[in-house]
């Protein structure tokens, strides 16, 4: 008798184990009219596991392992498309749109160039993606955007207490700040009259999907900057049930819903 308790105990186990992995749900569009992309395969980059999004352009990925994961899609007629790295945990879904662009084809001539990750015409060489992942795991960044930009190639810092991001000599009031295209006037606490520095970041990386970082050919219509803009994207929200998570560290409360 115990050691049937035993044994079932141990399946038990191993059933809520398998039970608590991760979920992936998204939408696929097409970037150009936001139509749904039905029958586009998607799979686990870097794995062969893979799903087919239904008519309505919709897919979902059950018992996926937690972690940072990116997606792959591709499709006839359509560019490859490789998603910057999300997180995937046991605690809730993972929510993700993903707009794919129209393949143009020359009919006299057929060349078919694959560009997985995502690359600007208008800014090959002045911006920089910065991904979750990389946050996450900057060396003495704790977390804060403005100490990984700071640690970029041509960025420079002021005092070690503080958050200025200096571009190529440039002055921390030369800089613009964007949250889905909202401007916002700095980035941290306390920060400086006439700069954008300051001790700790206001921004809560757990919202943060990725961080565009340009420091030349700004567009038209986020114009006005002299060294650098930071272009900051959310994560989409679940569309099912609301979610919430509190953060006490020694410099903020975070309620996360």
């Amino acid at each position: 008798m115990k050691r049937t308790y035993i044994i079932l105990s141990l399946l038990l186990l191993n059933i809520i184990s398998f039970a608590q992995n991760g979920t992936i749900e998204g939408r696929i569009f097409n970037a150009k009219n936001n139509d749904p992309l039905p029958f586009v395969n998607v799979i686990i980059f870097g794995t062969t596991t893979g799903v087919t999004s239904d008519i309505d352009g919709k897919f979902v990925f059950k018992d996926v392992k937690p972690g940072y994961v990116k997606l792959e899609t591709s499709f006839v007629g359509f560019q490859k498309y490789v998603t910057t790295e999300f997180m995937v945990t046991k605690s809730k879904k993972a929510f993700i749109e993903i707009g794919m662009n129209e393949m143009v084809v020359n009919l006299q001539q057929v060349e078919i160039k694959e560009k997985p990750f995502e690359k600007s015409s208008e800014t090959p060489l002045s911006m920089q993606k910065i991904g979750i992942q990389e946050i996450e795991k900057s060396a003495g960044a704790n977390r804060d955007i403005s100490k990984v930009i700071q640690a970029l190639p041509g960025v420079g810092s002021g005092a070690a207490y503080r958050n200025d991001i200096i571009v190529r000599g440039g002055s921390p009031s030369e800089n613009k700040f964007y949250l889905d295209d909202v401007e916002i006037p700095n980035l941290n606490h306390f920060a400086t009259q006439g700069a954008s520095g300051g001790p700790v970041g206001i921004v809560n990386v757990d919202f943060i999907r990725e961080v565009d970082f340009l420091t030349g050919s700004f567009p038209a219509d986020k114009g006005n900057m002299l060294s650098s803009l930071i272009d900051m994207k959310q994560i989409d929200g679940n569309k099912n049930k609301l979610h919430f998570k509190g953060s006490i560290g020694a410099s903020d409360l975070e309620p996360l819903k």
